[in-house]
């Protein structure tokens, strides 16, 4: 991860996966705000559901490929051990970066065993379904989230100066990011807990991004800070402390920045959800206005909309306790 195509690949990795959770939690919604359910990841329906957990793939490919990158790829190829099957001071950020990217993989493939959507055995995804408890995934999720913030806080690299004032407001979106999936949990139909997750993600891609262009482009370098080798990495050293001053509030201001860009782009998405899917989904009706419309379907559609927010909120019980409706046919 220490150059330029270490921040950038990572964080189109993760912008993407962020814009897939905000259009599914946007769409989601608005097709049915009173059975929105938080999900940590999404399906997708591309070939006929055949890539169903394309998402998940997706980040264990990606995972593994930073993990090789990091261990014996990049930047160039390297043993990671030394002679004695030590771990060299140089590449302990190496070692830090796989593990990052091993919670993740971690996180995409206990997803995958979890989900019994695409099983053909009814009765083992049935089983699975009442064995798997709720939140399973989030929780794995959250520990790769907390695996990253640890990482970074405590980075073998030197972190001092304009590199680590990036990194220390890049803990604060990673902190964001494990404590909504840790809300989630516990408010699995809240959409602004599922909206900030997401748009926590899509900014951890764009400030990887922008840490690659900053910290190894020397063009985007402030003024009076340039990249320099010194014993075992590259970094940025300025001239100054009035220039490392200057740098520091600059990054500042471009994270204020590139949160307004996100929270607005957002607001426009789910404006534009709402006009292409709010018509899609029914009127909320309750139990005692589809009774007294003498509408069965109504009924059993109001009936079946309370038992899922009842499940989901872990006080369901059971179906019995609804009054026998006696409806006209």
């Amino acid at each position: 991860m220490g150059t330029f195509i270490g921040h950038v690949a990572p964080g189109i990795g993760f912008l993407v996966i962020g814009v897939w959770h905000l259009f599914n939690t946007l769409r989601n919604y608005v097709r049915g705000p009173w059975n929105f359910e938080t999900r940590p990841w999404f399906p997708s329906k591309l070939c006929g559901g055949k890539l169903r957990h394309i998402e998940l793939y997706a980040i264990m490919g990606g995972s593994l490929l930073s993990i090789a990158s990091e261990l014996f790829i990049g930047p160039q190829r390297h043993q990671p051990l030394a002679g004695d099957l030590s771990i060299p001071p140089e590449h302990l950020n190496n070692f830090e970066h796989s593990t990052i990217s091993l919670f993740l993989f971690m996180y995409a493939m206990v997803a995958r065993l979890s989900d019994t959507g695409g099983s053909h055995d009814e009765e083992d995804s049935r089983v699975a379904r009442m064995l798997i408890p709720f939140g399973l995934v989030h929780i794995v999720g959250a520990l790769a989230f907390a695996q990253e913030l640890l990482l970074f806080h405590l980075h073998s690299a030197d972190h001092m100066g304009l590199e680590g004032h990036y990194h220390w407001l890049l803990q604060l979106i990673i902190w964001v990011s494990l404590v909504c999936t840790l809300m989630e949990v516990s408010w699995p139909q809240s959409f602004l807990v599922a909206l900030v997750r997401a748009l926590s993600i899509v900014f951890q891609g764009v400030w990887f991004i922008q840490m690659g262009f900053v910290l190894w482009i020397p063009m985007f370098t402030p003024k009076g800070c340039a990249l320099k080798q010194e014993e075992l990495h590259q970094v940025v050293r300025c001239d100054s402390e009035d220039f490392t001053m200057r740098a520091k509030a600059l990054a500042t201001l471009q994270f204020s920045w590139y949160l307004a860009g996100v929270v607005a782009l957002a607001l426009l998405a789910f404006v534009l959800a709402i006009r292409c899917y709010a018509a899609s989904f029914h009127k909320y009706e309750s139990i005692e206005d589809a009774v007294a419309a003498q509408d069965l379907r109504k009924v059993e559609l109001a009936i079946r909309d309370s038992y899922k927010s009842r499940s989901l909120s872990g006080s369901d019980r059971s179906m019995e306790g609804f009054p026998s409706l006696n409806l006209e046919r």
